[in-house]
């Protein structure tokens, strides 16, 4: 069956449409253009939500200022709603790699908006003349205030669902603290026996080392809510009516829930991607620290034989195609390479953000894939370490201890009662004849057994105390 089309027109002449597609002929451009990520805009629903929102409050502010009537801008309303609510995605077919620092996705929203207004005022798609999507739709707009805000926006939507995958993992974290509270382990420096500790406190470490990235991440945010929305092409706001930037923030607050404010300088702020480097780095961050634990967690695994073992982690999959029996750490694994990815894509950014040129930076569209590509990995791969991995972590508790019993680092804790130079010939000899220093010390009257248990108790090396013991 032969596909029906329409025909519409733009700059460059005549195109074919799909005659069922609410995009029109600069969409379809962009379909033919660019073959580049095999992303497309539709793949990151947030980010269609969020221009929805941008074109309403846009919609609203020229209706509230006289400059659309009653009719469109109802009609306007209705399509900006209906995508919100999560219809007519599937038109946003736009690659998220492209040229035009960002264009061809304005117009992708302009024109989706437009045919679907169309439609509700009981005209065909492609009826321009009743609802144009550069005179109605991107009315006092351009794509150099659309875009960028609609990118804040966003990645604001997008954070708040990192933040509670953050939040679970901290959770799970915690849990795993408070279930192995007692259980005593061997503390390293360096891959080198240091002190004891507990499995609770390294755990409960990892949990508040996490938390500290809700705070950044939500202190960077805040550095996305100042938006340059009725600037138009380079923030002179040419074709913008008085009062249309303040009053088009004041709406996109009311309508998301977000205090977004109009830039004092709107030339300055539209080719301005500081707040995306910012915001990219918080990212990087997070992503450095959790690699971190993944790291832990697969020495901590290692073995079972010949390694740490001092926990276990949820066997996901048979280990090898030649070694039978063995199972590795697969999810630590894949949270590395994504945190390596999100390290990689910080990188990218901050290339991107330097290369702006006078009033604009035509390349928000790679900031922006990296960005959210950065954002939805991490997020899914927090979920997966959560709940394929952290949840199901066992500490070996008899190995641990076992450990604890057998290091030369204990010695460390005789220190304040026998001095640094007694204990470092205690440290020498355990090493040279692989004995214990509990009995070495003994051995040589250097402390009486009840003063040697009191200073190697275990519980009294997790925390300071006083260094009193009973008399020899």
């Amino acid at each position: 069956m032969e596909e029906k089309f329409r025909v519409e027109s733009d700059l460059l002449g005549e195109l074919k449409v799909p005659a069922d597609a609410y995009y029109g002929v600069q969409t379809q451009r962009g379909i033919n253009n660019y073959h580049i990520s095999r992303k497309k805009m539709r793949d990151y629903p947030d980010y269609v939500i969020a221009i929805a929102y941008v074109k309403l409050a846009a919609v609203q502010t020229n209706h509230s200022l006289g400059v659309i009537n009653d009719e469109i801008a109802g009609a306007i309303s209705q399509a900006c709603r209906e995508i919100i609510d999560g219809k007519l995605h599937e038109n946003f077919p736009i690659d998220m790699m492209q040229g035009g620092a960002g264009t061809s996705v304005n117009m992708n929203a302009n024109e989706v908006i437009a045919n679907r207004a169309l439609e509700i005022m009981g005209h065909k798609k492609g009826e321009y003349q009743y609802c144009y999507p550069n005179d109605h739709c991107n009315c006092g707009q351009s794509t150099n205030d659309v875009y960028p805000t609609t990118i804040r926006l966003a990645i604001i939507r997008m954070n708040k669902s990192l933040v509670a995958s953050l939040t679970g993992l901290i959770s799970a974290l915690r849990y795993k603290g408070d279930e192995y509270k007692d259980t005593i382990k061997m503390g390293r420096t360096q891959l080198q026996d240091a002190v004891p500790m507990t499995a609770g406190q390294e755990f409960n470490a990892y949990a508040n080392n996490l938390e500290e990235e809700i705070l950044n991440l939500e202190r960077n945010v805040k550095l996305l809510h100042e938006i340059n929305m009725g600037g138009t092409a380079i923030g002179t706001g040419l074709n913008a009516v008085p009062g249309f930037a303040k009053l088009c923030a004041a709406n996109l607050s009311k309508l998301t829930g977000e205090t977004f404010i109009s830039a004092s300088d709107l030339v300055e702020a539209t080719p301005d991607t500081g707040a995306y480097v910012s915001y990219s780095s918080a990212l990087k961050r997070l992503a450095v620290k959790l690699s971190k634990i993944c790291n832990d967690f697969r020495l901590m695994a290692s073995g079972p034989r010949c390694g740490l073992h001092e926990i276990n982690l949820p066997a996901k999959a048979p280990g090898s195609s030649i070694m039978p029996g063995k199972v590795n750490p697969v999810i630590p694994e894949v949270t590395n390479q994504v945190c390596f990815k999100v390290i990689g894509n910080d990188t990218t950014i901050s290339f991107a953000a330097e290369a702006g040129q006078l009033e604009l930076n035509v390349m928000e569209p790679v900031i922006t894939e990296c960005m959210f590509e950065s954002l939805w990995w991490l997020r899914n791969a927090i979920d997966t370490l959560t709940e394929e991995c952290v949840l199901g972590i066992t500490v070996n508790r008899e190995r641990c201890y076992e450990m604890v019993k057998n290091s030369i680092g204990i010695v460390t804790a005789l220190n304040p009662y026998i001095g640094y130079k007694t204990s470092t010939k205690v440290a020498k000899e355990a090493l040279e004849t692989n004995r214990s220093v509990y009995d070495i010390v003994l051995e040589q009257d250097i402390m009486t057994k009840e003063q040697l248990d009191l200073a190697l108790d275990p519980k009294e090396m997790l925390k300071p105390h006083k260094f009193e013991l009973p008399k020899k």
